[in-house]
This record gives structure tokens, sequence and C-alpha cells, in this order.
């Protein structure tokens, strides 16, 4: 079966740095695009970074471009979320996501399959 089980979080200062893994497993991994979510207390899930399948094409929100990086490895089925420069709005617990589903890729519904999730707190 499909698992996604992401690893990486914690507690860390203002303008310090993060690195979020994620280990798929039991699907095709280098045919699917990928992304990473967030969602904070009180607020609506949303997305943070995609990847294609070949790692060529990446979106970032707003929120996070110049500062987050997101990559790939088909070799090793992973998927991970430099996370630089982190601010206390960035708190949040971040998803690992397969693009499986219909609908434009900023979309909740354009994915099937989601990770547990790792909480990232960031403090001022």
């Amino acid at each position: 079966q499909v698992q996604l089980v992401e690893s990486g979080g914690g507690s860390v200062q203002a303008g310090e740095s993060l690195r979020l893994s994620c280990a798929a497993s039991g699907f095709t991994f280098s045919s699917y695009t990928m992304g990473w979510f967030r969602q904070a207390p009180g607020k609506e899930r949303e997305i943070v970074a995609s990847i294609t399948w070949s790692g060529i094409s990446t979106f970032y929100a707003d929120s996070v471009k110049g500062r987050f990086t997101i990559s790939r490895d088909n070799a090793k089925r992973t998927v991970s979320l430099q996370m630089n420069s982190l601010k206390p709005e960035d708190t949040a617990v971040y998803y690992c996501t397969r693009q499986g589903g219909s609908g434009t890729y900023y979309s909740l519904r354009a994915y099937d399959y989601w990770g547990q999730g790792t909480q990232v707190t960031v403090s001022s």
C-alpha cells in the first residue's frame, strides 16, 4: 500500500533552518508529482511546494519563495523540503503528499495520499 512518512520536524528559533524528508513506498515514485502542504492551527491546509516527477519543474507558494527548496531523489524514493530563514508564521504541521487526484496542482483534491505530518514550530 502507499505510504508516505515524514521526518525532520522540530522547534527552532526564527532565522534558523530545518530540512524535512519524506520516504515513499508502495507505488512507482518516479511517476508522480510530489508536494508539501502545511496546516497551522485554525487555518486551512495550504500548498507549500511541489515538484514534478523529473524534478525539473517546481512550484512554491509566494510566502516561502526564496526561502524553501523542494527536491527529490527518485533512486531513494524521497522528497525533501529545505527550509531556511524560518519565520514564526511558518509554524504548522507539514504534510508530504502525492499528486494522484484531479484538480489543479495547488488544490487539495489534486493529491490522493498523505503522510501523517510533522510539526514545525518557529519561535521569535
